[in-house]
């Protein structure tokens, strides 16, 4: 029944009201209770299995509704809201019932920062919480990383082992106070302890020390960020040469010290996830925190032991603090983060000088965030702690499905209702221990919202880990081309179900034709399939899967695309591999890819960058970050029956050999306008166009690309709720899983596996 015919009715003093969302562990049942004696009304409220019940009864109902719509605590999500006419029963007073179990329909809320109430206590002589390091309320502190299952109560968490001491038990049970039900509630005399103190921590800092801290979803690594001797200590022990660190600062006044920011890139820094944001370095670290690039990866101080450490270096809480750390997440070439106690004393004892635990498990791991601003609003570069397990709306309810990602930056995407659950950034699946990650954190979703999918869904390629893992599953398999999940991904995050075109730009997916595809302009059928309508013109891919990382090999097929690979030699002899390949001419049989992130790493070779990458997305960073402007090469490319060609613009960073900047510029330029242009011929006016695939973290790409289209009268989709690289392709593949299941026709058989042919 509607609110407003309820509220028409006077007779109707008492309501039972369904409330659905994010409303469990952010305090909620104490607000009702609040709101309840505000308006002098009886009653009782619990959490159960589908969220919130509750009942009122009295005169002021109507305010009651109306004011709980309006004044949800901070860290609360209203999503539905279904009210019940009753009979007055005529009870007396207003109860807080105990949590019931069922089946699971609700959510866990994601970890939060540290509140500002809690830091007024935590540096507070007078309260009992003073310099405690795991101080928290319903309000911030952790929720999805210390939970086991639902629905959220202590006894479900990492903290019941904890018996809460008197003064604990009695703010818990305080309906009036901001701990009541605070599942993670302690104190210095019941709560966790820290193995060390934070001046002895900052002492080890300040002597060039690294040290492993044990955080809210794992260790992180953690220097003097001014030191650039500790900062190469740490590269050369964590075996990452190049790849660029975050630095952990104190608060927002401090960011001015180290970074150009806005009003917008402080209210994202402040989100109550605290993620670390993407800002324009001012240099005034050293170089070898983000080598060769001219922004900063930076957050906030978010647990109570992080704000401790700033305070013993010397600072006033809410001044601007000139310490800063690098703060990294534990782990060694390519392994998970690290959250047990005696994996880090026994991994971690060659990488960090002090290892400081403290006796809270860690039930889910999970990295920090990653995000930066595009085209005017927030985006995903790694969604992880303070965002999971917040789901993505799917708009309709549908059947639940278990999408298991890629293998490459991997997640898994459990479908529930309406609902998509993305887990955390996983990772790369080629390290073993990687591996057992996802297997983890896929069994944690399963059991966490108590579904049974009735299918699973993965990727092509046969080889991928995710792949395997799906076909061992015991569950129906439907396997989807990889850059139809890419555009699929954004077309669900935006609520589109029907048919939809969308360019996928990436690395790398295996075409249904079994090529190397990265660079499509597909046509969903909102049926869970699609066509291929355009693709970028192909480059050899000498040495297969190892072009990925010498992007030499991408600069010879450049020449051997051009009909030039007898001047290759010449141009490459200050790299004795790729003129020897030169010479032999090693182009014959190489398949041919349509990758635009292979095209990336043959700009990269012809303008003389280091010929080989040392992470993923190395090679384009680097364009990306000498590009300060855009400008368009004349000729740069050229349109054929759907396909678009750059070669001349390759033939020109040849000939002409531009400086850097030059270089980086005329490729952005040149790709915005001539991806714009192939788009732009199979749309039509005011149509949507999704843009997906990891070429989309780029922001001088997405951005231009996204305001050309919109000058071509085109509305340019953008990843905003997941990353548009793989770490949100199981989603895509969930929202295709769910399009084919939904259909009316049967399963597809194993040879159609979910798609039509080009």
């Amino acid at each position: 029944m509607a609110v407003a015919a309820l509220m028409a009715k006077p007779e109707a003093t008492r309501l039972r009201l369904r409330l659905r969302g994010a409303v469990q562990g952010v305090g909620f049942r104490p607000f009702v209770h609040g709101l309840a004696a505000r308006y002098g009304l009886a009653g009782f409220v619990r959490n159960d299995a589908e969220g919130v019940l509750l009942e009122v009864e009295g005169a002021g109902v109507e305010r009651f509704v109306a004011a709980l719509r309006q004044e949800l605590p901070p860290l609360a999500r209203l999503d539905a809201m279904e009210v019940e006419r009753l009979a007055p029963s005529g009870e007396a007073g207003f109860v807080i019932e105990t949590s019931r179990g069922g089946l699971a329909r609700t959510r866990i809320p994601a970890d939060a920062a540290t509140c500002e109430q809690c830091l007024d206590d935590l540096f507070d002589p007078q309260s009992r919480f003073h310099l405690y390091p795991f101080v928290n309320c319903t309000h911030c502190g952790p929720r999805y990383t210390l939970t086991r299952r639902l629905p959220y109560d202590r006894a479900q968490t990492s903290m019941a082992r904890f018996a809460m001491c008197e003064d604990c038990a009695r703010e818990y049970k305080d309906p009036a106070n901001r701990r009541f039900h605070a599942e993670p509630i302690a104190c210095a005399k019941c709560g966790p302890r820290l193995s060390h103190q934070p001046a002895e921590i900052v002492a080890a800092l300040r002597s060039g020390k690294i040290v492993a801290l044990k955080g809210i979803g794992g260790f992180h690594l953690l220097c003097d960020a001014h030191d650039e001797a500790a900062v190469a200590e740490l590269r050369r022990r964590k075996n990452r040469e190049v790849k660029p660190f975050a630095v952990m600062l104190a608060n927002e006044a401090s960011v001015a010290l180290f970074a150009a920011r806005g009003p917008e890139d402080l209210s994202l820094l402040r989100h109550p996830a605290h993620p670390i944001v993407l800002l324009p370095s001012l240099g005034l670290l050293p170089r070898n925190i983000a080598p060769e690039m001219t922004r900063l990866g930076v957050m906030l101080a978010y647990a109570p032991v992080h704000h401790l450490l700033f305070q013993a270096a010397g600072g006033a809480r809410g001044e601007a603090q000139n310490f800063a750390l690098v703060a990294t997440s534990a782990n060694s070439g390519g392994q998970p983060l690290i959250t047990d106690n005696d994996e880090a004393l026994g991994k971690l004892a060659s990488i960090a000088d002090l290892i400081v635990t403290h006796d809270r498990d860690i039930v889910v791991r999970a990295d920090d965030s990653v995000m930066q601003r595009i085209d005017g609003a927030p985006a995903f570069l790694r969604r992880a702690r303070g965002f999971v397990p917040e789901p993505i709306d799917l708009v309709t309810e549908g059947p639940s499905v278990l999408a298991c990602g890629g293998h490459l930056k991997a997640t898994v995407t459990l479908t529930r209702g309406r609902e998509a659950f993305v887990c955390q950034h996983i990772g790369d699946l080629s390290d073993a221990e990687t591996f057992r990650f996802y297997e983890e954190s896929a069994a944690h979703l399963l059991s966490l919202l108590d579904v049974e999918p009735e299918a699973v869904a993965c990727d092509l390629h046969p080889d991928y880990l995710s792949t395997r893992f799906a076909e061992a599953s015991g569950f129906p398999v439907l396997k989807f081309q990889h850059h139809a999940a890419h555009v699929a991904a954004i077309a669900a995050e935006h609520g589109e179900s029907g048919a939809l075109t969308g360019a996928a730009l990436d690395g790398h997916g295996l075409g249904d034709d079994g090529e190397a595809w990265g660079g499509e302009l597909l046509r969903l059928d909102g049926a869970g399939r699609f066509i291929r309508i355009g693709h970028l013109a192909g480059l050899p891919l000498i040495g297969g899967d190892r072009a990925a990382r010498d992007c030499w090999r991408m600069g010879l097929a450049a020449f051997s695309a051009l009909g030039r690979f007898e001047e290759a030699g010449a141009f490459f002899a200050a790299t004795p591999e790729a003129e020897r390949l030169a010479q032999i001419g090693l182009t014959k049989n190489a398949p041919l890819t349509t990758s635009l992130g292979r095209l990336f790493d043959a700009a990269s070779a012809l303008l003389g960058f280091a010929q080989r990458q040392d992470f993923e997305g190395q090679a384009a960073m680097r364009l990306e970050a000498f590009s300060r402007d855009t400008r368009v090469l004349p000729g740069g490319f050229v349109l054929r029956e759907g396909v678009v060609d750059f070669s001349g613009l390759l033939a020109h960073l040849i000939d002409k050999r531009p400086s850097p900047v030059e270089g980086a510029e005329l490729l952005h330029g040149t790709l915005i306008a001539g991806l714009a242009e192939w788009i732009s011929a199979f749309g039509s006016p005011g149509e949507k166009i999704a843009l997906g695939g990891g070429c989309m973290m780029n922001r001088v790409l997405a951005e231009g690309l996204a305001g050309a289209l919109r000058k071509k009268g085109l509305t340019p989709l953008l990843a905003r709720k997941i990353p548009p690289n793989d770490g949100g392709l199981s989603l895509g593949q969930a929202a295709l899983a769910r399009a084919v299941l939904m259909g009316t026709g049967p399963l597809p058989a194993s040879g159609e596996r979910g798609r039509r042919r080009a």
